[in-house]
């Protein structure tokens, strides 16, 4: 009964969006065609593989997903990973690798290890953003070219045109109106118009169908069991490749999620979302599929176009299957103008041109870590940019952390001298600490006094006890006073190994 009720309320909450869903819903299903057949290319499989598993991995990672808007479909990232696999062991130990993957995902979501991913900065998610939307950029002109060679000069300022064309409809036509999305609306008017264009003799535009090289067409994706026998040989082969396409994976859902997040102003849950992704693959992976993740660029297609929950990733891959099975001549016609157009203004959307503004109103660190995070997007791949990313911006962080570090000097009235440290100590700043004090002229007895300094690891620890010793050979004094809860469980843990001295009943101020 509670079960029902909880239905009822969801209806009855998500309902207002089910028209704008089931629009948006299809729109993203168009947009997913020419980049399912792009990633087979690049994978080395059938452009049927690559779109079934755009309707697998879509259709289970909609419905059970932690960020209700998300797009899932086979990407170029998984497939750029599993690719040299493909072509030295064939499909079966695709399938299984795919699997594994699945079951990677899992057993991260269920670890609890999306908690982890709040240490990404903003300016690694921005620079991502930036990086993202000009890798999207390069990627359509793909689109320009027959046989790796580029259309010719009057065939390529028509298709431009027709692109030029796309992206004002799309931009202007919500003045007109708000209920049809505009994408959907320019993606009908291009087919349309190239439809009549071929009726008449007129001009033949690029369609899906020329850019496949086949006509697409295929059934319901059908359950199958890899065929490989599973031994430790095979493990030792299909782990690395799993674990890296599963890193790669769900750092590209995590981006995704924090994307939409933004965009929508509502708070996605990792942890789910990674276990979404996980089941998402392994379903696929038991039906012939070439693994996936979540697609940002879709993602925000889909958000733009008005899709706010879940029903709209359904309704993405139901009619991406349904397209296949029922409606082939009509996806074979789309011309790819019309498809570079959107994901052109897709592109201009993504892209936070603010950033460029940022160099004199953000610190200077962080302007590197956008302008580093963009460039390794181009060059890399997710996993590897966003790892550096927040290694670069922790570093940045230590270097400026430790700067902002000083110590006063008094004398006791014991003829004592006392260095009273104010800051945070740790790997970052024990350098600049080393240089304070003037172990030469100091008196015999010498005070480090830390009621506002901060130890946090043992790198200070070292740096202590190595002034202790300092001092101890010279034949002075060194006491540490009024140090912190933090110093003395580090000074505990390595009371052996230490000549830190602490003496709690020493007042420096007396």
């Amino acid at each position: 009964m509670q079960l029902l009720q909880k239905v009822q309320g969801n209806f009855a909450k998500n309902k207002k969006y089910f028209k704008n869903d089931f629009l948006a819903g299809i729109t993203v299903a168009l947009a997913l065609i020419p980049e399912a057949i792009a990633f087979a290319f690049v994978a080395g499989v059938s452009p049927i593989i690559s779109l079934q598993t755009a309707v697998v991995i879509g259709l289970v990672a909609a419905t059970i997903t932690g960020r209700p808007g998300m797009i899932s479909s086979s990407t170029a990232a998984i497939a750029i990973v599993l690719a040299p696999l493909i072509a030295q062991y064939g499909l079966e130990y695709l399938f299984a690798t795919v699997i594994l993957i699945g079951a990677i995902q899992i057993l991260m979501g269920l670890l609890k290890l999306g908690k982890y991913t709040s240490i990404i900065p903003h300016p690694v998610v921005l620079g991502f953003l930036n990086g993202l939307a000009i890798v999207i950029f390069l990627a359509q002109w793909a689109q320009f070219k027959v046989d790796g060679v580029w259309l010719p000069t009057p065939d390529m300022l028509i298709m431009l045109g027709f692109v030029a064309l796309t992206m004002i409809i799309i931009q202007f036509f919500p003045k007109i109106t708000k209920a049809v999305p505009s994408s959907l609306v320019a993606i009908a008017a291009l087919t349309t118009i190239s439809i009549l264009l071929s009726k008449f003799g007129i001009y033949n535009l690029i369609t899906v169908q020329d850019f496949a090289g086949i006509e697409l067409k295929g059934g319901l994706p059908s359950f199958y069991i890899p065929q490989i026998e599973f031994s430790w040989e095979v493990l030792q082969i299909i782990f690395p490749y799993a674990f890296i396409a599963s890193l790669v994976g769900l750092t590209e859902a995590t981006l995704t999620l924090r994307v939409i997040d933004e965009m929508t102003d509502t708070k996605g849950r990792t942890n789910k979302e990674y276990f979404a992704q996980g089941i998402a693959n392994v379903v696929n992976g038991f039906f012939g599929g070439m693994g996936g993740d979540a697609m940002i660029g879709q993602s925000i297609v889909n958000i733009k176009s008005g899709g706010r929950t879940r029903f709209s990733g359904i309704v993405a891959a139901v009619s991406l299957m349904m397209f296949i099975m029922f409606a082939s001549p009509l996806v074979n016609a789309i011309p790819l103008a019309s498809l570079v157009g959107l994901m052109f203004m897709v592109v201009v959307s993504t892209f936070k041109w603010e950033s460029l503004k940022y160099g004199k109103n953000i610190p200077i660190q962080d302007f590197i870590v956008i302008i580093a995070v963009s460039l390794i997007t181009i060059f890399q791949d997710l996993a590897t940019e966003v790892i550096v990313g927040v290694i670069l911006s922790t570093l940045m962080f230590a270097w400026e952390k430790g700067k902002k570090m000083y110590v006063k000097t008094q004398i006791g009235k014991d003829k004592s001298k006392i260095y009273k440290v104010n800051g945070v100590l740790f790997f970052g700043s024990v350098l600049n600490f080393k240089t304070l004090f003037e172990v030469k002229t100091d008196p015999k007895k010498v005070i480090l006094d830390l009621k506002y300094a901060k130890v946090m690891d043992y790198s200070a620890l070292e740096a202590i006890n190595s002034i202790a010793e300092r001092y101890k050979a010279a034949g002075k004094t060194f006491i540490v006073t009024r140090a912190g809860e933090s110093c003395r469980r580090l000074l505990k843990n390595a009371e052996k190994i230490t000549s830190i001295v602490i003496d709690d009943h020493y007042d420096p101020t007396d």
